[in-house]
């Protein structure tokens, strides 16, 4: 099934690959994320996670990270403390806190624990989980396509290159 008449028309806005931004992505973004199927979102996402045109993904998850919920924030340092393991964290700037929380037999970190947790020990955490597991990309794609807004606060850019990307999938 393809996407709905009317999104077509606004993702024939961003299949050409202009650098320009319209000044209603936002709303586009929108749209797009209520009619496209959650594969078609998250590889947009992707995409502008990979983007030369847009900040390293540990910053950019760092940002997400630092505009999330509790749950969300458990839900995104889980994800990547699984593609870098545990004792990695000892390795990282203000990672030592997280290794003692995961050392003391939590499991996974809480809600309530990753509110603890700096945006600045996240960007280094993500940094190293994409070196050491590229498909961490894909899997934080999947999760944050679960929640658009909190990608919109991505900015302009990406949101430009994730509804390009939407739009080459549907185009194909």
């Amino acid at each position: 099934m393809g996407l709905i008449n009317e999104i077509t028309d606004v993702l024939k806005q961003y299949s050409g690959g202009s650098a320009q931004v319209p000044s209603n992505v936002n709303e586009h973004f929108d749209q797009v994320a209520q009619t496209a199927p959650a594969g078609s979102i998250a590889d947009g996402i992707a995409a502008a996670f990979r983007s030369d045109q847009t900040p390293p993904f540990g910053q950019m998850v760092s940002s997400l990270f630092g505009q999330s919920s509790g749950e969300q924030k458990a839900a995104m340092v889980n994800q990547l403390v699984a593609s870098v393991g545990p004792s990695v964290l000892s390795q990282l700037a203000g990672g030592g806190a997280l290794a003692g929380i995961l050392g003391a037999g939590a499991g996974a970190i809480t809600p309530a624990q990753a509110q603890s947790i700096s945006p600045d020990t996240i960007q280094q955490l993500a940094t190293h989980a994409e070196k050491a597991d590229p498909s961490i990309v894909d899997k934080a794609s999947s999760f944050y396509a679960q929640h658009p807004t909190l990608v919109k606060t991505l900015g302009g850019a990406a949101l430009s290159i994730a509804l390009a990307k939407v739009a080459q999938r549907q185009a194909t």
